[in-house]
């Protein structure tokens, strides 16, 4: 579902999400809520202080044991929500409609 003028699909929690962030180094961990995510990026809530985004890049962890990843780099701050943008293999970003297009090209191939 598109809201609040995103050009990718989003999906929006219903119930509290608990996940962490965490620095590319390692060195420090921040919990938070997952309030919305797409293919491209997410929006959270931190709890704590924000000071530890200052580091531009860090890893958005979507398990407790942290097999589920995403690596990311905030792109807003607004009080405690942010949002981040989801950095891919080859480090560019993707236009939504052609991630939809191929979503729905391997849909209809199989």
């Amino acid at each position: 579902m598109k809201f609040d003028g995103r050009k990718a699909l989003r999906v929006k929690m219903d119930h509290k999400q608990p996940v962490n962030l965490m620095g590319s180094d390692g060195t420090w961990r921040r919990s938070c809520v997952l309030l919305d995510i797409s293919q491209s990026g997410a929006k959270i809530e931190v709890e704590g202080t924000l000071d530890v985004l200052q580091a531009k890049e860090f890893f958005l962890l979507l398990s407790s044991t942290g097999l589920a990843y995403r690596r990311c780099e905030l792109v807003w701050i607004d009080g405690t929500t942010a949002g981040v943008h989801f950095i891919t293999a080859d480090g560019k970003k993707k236009p939504a409609s052609s991630q939809a297009a191929a979503t729905q090209n391997s849909v209809q191939s199989k």
